[in-house]
């Protein structure tokens, strides 16, 4: 027997056709190739600005990290070039002074213990001896 619709009218695969072949096929409604691209691209973009704002939070840590070192070093080097009486031992808090000449002096006593014979013009830091011999800077009266 032959079949009785035109070849012409006939899918040799229905199953790959971009449209429903029958009545009681499932409906095929085509996607809108650009509004997926829009969601795609809108998404991707929210999560690299998330990202880079992580980056730079980052960068700023450590920023403020190399700052406070090279703050560090900065007090350390006037320490070492400063006038001093005494040995600083490991784990001990000093006080760094600018004299009125410019000069440096180190000294065991705070700013508040010097009552009113107080010769220096500014009080620079409160530092502690670290192990490595580097200085811990607890305060700096120029941040």
């Amino acid at each position: 027997m032959e079949n009785p619709i035109d070849k012409d009218k006939v899918a040799e695969n229905p199953g790959l056709l971009p449209y429903a072949h029958t009545v009681g096929s499932a409906v095929i409604k085509p996607e809108d190739k650009g509004k997926i691209k829009g969601r795609a691209v809108v998404a991707m973009r929210q999560q690299t600005e998330r990202q880079m704002s992580q980056l730079y939070k980052q960068m700023q840590v450590l920023a403020e990290q190399a700052n406070e070192l090279k703050r560090r070093v900065e007090v350390s080097e006037r320490i070492y070039s400063a006038d001093m009486g005494f040995e600083p031992l490991i784990g001990h808090t000093y006080y760094l002074y600018e004299r009125k000449d410019g000069s440096d002096l180190l000294s065991m006593v705070a700013p508040h213990e010097w009552g009113r014979s107080v010769s220096f013009s500014r009080f620079i830091a409160k530092v502690t001896l670290l192990a490595d011999h580097t200085w811990d800077v607890a305060y700096n009266e120029e941040e």
